[in-house]
This record gives C-alpha cells, sequence and structure tokens, in this order.
C-alpha cells in the first residue's frame, strides 16, 4: 500500500468517525428539543408545579438554578483565579507544585455523587449549613475550582514571554505585570472557560441531592429580604434545581404531565447550556479581538 492510498483511507476513517460522533450528538439533542419544546410556554417558565398531583411549571427551579449559578460562580472565580495565578506565576517547579497539580487533577476527576457526599458530611453537617443553596454552591465550587484553575494557569501561560519580560524591564513589579499585562492578555481564555464551566452548573443533579435538596419552600418574589425563608434571595433555604426536579419528577411519576414536564424542563435546560456555549465562543472572539488588535 503506498502513502496516497494510506492517507486517503486514514482521511476517510477519521471523517467517518466524526461524522458518526455528530450524527449522534444531533440527534440527541433532536431527540430532546423535538419532544420538549411544544411543552414550553410562558406560563411554563414563570408558574410553580401546583401539587404532587397537579404538575405545573418550573418558574421556582429555573430561578434555584440561576441564583446557584451566581452564588457557585462568587466563590470559584476568586478562587480559581487567585490559585491559577500562584501556580502559574508564582510557585517554583518542584515536588510540593507537582503533586497540588496532582491533587487538582484527582479532584477534577471524582464522580459528582463522591462531591455530592463529601458536601453532606461537611458542609451540610460538619458547618451545619443544613439542605441549602449555599451548601450546593460550596460544593459545585468544589466541582468547579480545579477547571478554573487549570484555565486560568493555561491562559497565563500562553502570554508571549517577551511581553512580560518587557514589562519587569520597564520596572513594572511582578503583581502589576500580572494584573495589568498578563491578565488582559489571558482574560479571553479565561471569561471563555468561566462561562463553559458556569454552564455545567444547571446539569449537575447528583452533588445537589446531598447538599441543596430536593424540594423548596414556597416562594414569595414580593419578599426580597434575603433573610426571610420565603424569599428567592436567602442563600440559606432548600432549593431544588432544574436537573434535580427532572430527576425527581420522572422517579415518583406523581404527576398527571410528569413526562410533559420532563421533556419541556430538559429542552429549557438543553437549550440554556448550548447559550452558554455559543455565548462563551462569541465573548471569546470579541475579547480576542479586542485584546490583541485582530480583525
Amino acid at each position: 500500500m503506498n502513502a496516497k492510498t494510506a492517507d486517503k483511507i486514514a482521511t476517510t476513517v477519521i471523517i467517518a468517525i466524526a461524522s458518526i460522533i455528530v450524527l449522534i450528538m444531533a440527534g440527541l439533542l433532536g431527540f430532546i428539543l423535538f419532544r420538549g419544546v411544544g411543552h414550553i410556554s410562558f406560563h411554563f417558565l414563570t408558574s410553580a408545579p401546583q401539587s404532587i398531583n397537579a404538575g405545573g411549571g418550573i418558574g421556582p427551579q429555573l430561578f434555584n438554578s440561576i441564583f446557584l449559578l451566581f452564588l457557585t460562580m462568587i466563590i470559584t472565580i476568586p478562587l480559581g483565579l487567585g490559585a491559577g495565578i500562584y501556580m502559574s506565576q508564582y510557585a517554583k517547579p518542584g515536588k510540593v507544585t507537582n503533586f497540588i497539580r496532582l491533587i487538582v487533577e484527582v479532584l477534577s476527576s471524582f464522580p459528582s455523587i463522591v462531591v455530592g457526599l463529601f458536601g453532606l458530611l461537611v458542609f451540610v453537617n460538619m458547618f451545619d449549613f443544613g439542605f441549602s443553596l449555599f451548601s450546593g454552591a460550596l460544593a459545585l465550587t468544589v466541582f468547579n475550582l480545579p477547571l478554573m484553575v487549570r484555565i486560568t494557569e493555561q491562559g497565563l501561560a500562553g502570554v508571549p514571554l517577551p511581553q512580560k519580560e518587557a514589562s519587569l524591564a520597564l520596572g513594572l513589579s511582578k503583581w502589576k505585570t500580572i494584573k495589568s499585562v498578563m491578565l488582559p492578555i489571558a482574560m479571553p481564555t479565561i471569561l471563555t472557560g468561566t462561562i463553559l464551566s458556569a454552564g455545567r452548573v444547571f446539569g449537575e443533579a447528583a452533588a445537589l441531592l446531598f447538599t441543596a435538596g430536593m424540594s423548596s419552600p414556597r416562594l414569595d418574589f414580593t419578599d426580597w429580604n434575603p433573610l426571610n425563608p420565603t424569599s428567592p434571595l436567602n442563600p440559606f433555604r432548600p432549593a431544588e434545581t432544574l436537573a434535580v426536579h427532572i430527576w425527581k419528577i420522572n422517579a415518583e411519576g406523581l404527576a398527571p404531565d410528569a413526562a410533559e414536564i420532563a421533556a419541556g424542563a430538559s429542552a429549557v435546560l438543553i437549550i440554556t447550556v448550548l447559550l452558554f456555549n455559543v455565548c462563551a465562543r462569541l465573548l471569546g472572539r470579541w475579547m480576542h479581538r479586542k485584546f490583541t488588535a485582530g480583525k
């Protein structure tokens, strides 16, 4: 077999494998959207489940998912940025640094159910936060923190070395160089990865079963005092997210329209994650053009 024939065969096999993967993903997304989009309406997105036997909408669950995302990211982003900057710019190569990187890699491969059990033992029981949005946010921080650290470290590592050296040669301190030169260049990569990691929060269920809980109090959307137990902004209340709601309503099967609610909620979840991914790509490209003067 000559080189040209081998190249054609290899190219055909690679294209075939890629096509199969694309078709599987398109078929999966198409099936979920086909079953669920017809059940989505303004009432469905804003109303609450009426009772255990009456079904209803997903308004509180959708709000809980968005609020949990906000809580998780305000904890994850500062910790991830700080740890990534330290690992990239301050940590000296050696056994300790390699051990920290190993721990980060191990954490990133933990099953979410294990993170949930850890959150139950530590955040819910030991620190007595109870089943709450805050406990769920801390558990998801453990889940997302390794990704944020790697993204920050890789983004800073991608900054051209001459730009860093030029800044230091001009007399800028190391921190000033990181803050004013390196972070703006690495920001498109960091921001894209941050938005992608935020999209993972919407689809997480296993870790939240043991931390945020599987039920929500009747929320009063006219009460915005975060200290009140029925306030939507109270981070220490139990909260059922959209992904948990899909699992719960399918597991119980008590609502007469359980299949329709699950299909509609699944479609909303898929559309939300897709929007996050698209926004991440567009925002990353825009910021890359802005910081690199590209077209």
